[in-house]
């Protein structure tokens, strides 16, 4: 049975595979490869997943996970930028899992803490130039685009979309 609940330090090691298969099916045709295991080395690695199970606050909520039979097939994270402002950080599903509504569940989730917890009024998302996974679930999900931010990394020229929607 699929749900969702606030990730203990029981779900690191799934976290970070979710993250990393995700990563690798998401940015394959869009980065060098070294350029994204440098980013899943960075983020996903057990250390600091665990800091960020068990360090929460108003800026990180923590992260949500999609649990089917215990295992991790989805992750998601977010906090608060300024007030009644909310931010979505991180959102991956097993690629094998997408399609089911995993995200919406997800997004859903952290949603709710920002609206409920820090009283949220409009959230906001980057998402990767040319991201073909990302983008349209976003925009299906009621984000709309508002700018272009680039030079976020040079070496790879990273461009990312900010997009914006109201609670």
């Amino acid at each position: 049975m699929l749900y969702i609940r606030k990730a203990n330090s029981n779900h690191v090691n799934g976290i970070s595979d979710v993250c990393t298969k995700a990563n690798w099916t998401t940015y394959i045709n869009l980065h060098k490869k070294n350029y994204i295991q440098r980013v899943i080395n960075k983020y996903y690695n057990y250390e600091r997943i665990l800091n960020k199970v068990t360090n929460t606050d108003k800026e990180w909520g923590g992260y949500f996970v999609a649990l089917d039979n215990n295992q991790v097939v989805g992750a998601c994270g977010g906090g608060i930028i300024e007030d009644e402002v909310g931010e979505i950080y991180v959102l991956y599903i097993r690629p094998d899992r997408r399609n089911e509504g995993i995200g919406t569940m997800l997004l859903t989730a952290v949603t709710k803490q920002q609206k409920e917890e820090y009283q949220a009024k409009e959230q906001w998302v980057s998402v990767q130039k040319d991201n073909n996974l990302g983008i349209p679930f976003y925009e299906a999900k009621g984000f709309c685009f508002m700018n272009v931010e680039d030079g976020l990394d040079d070496e790879d020229n990273y461009i990312s979309l900010r997009y914006r929607r109201f609670l």
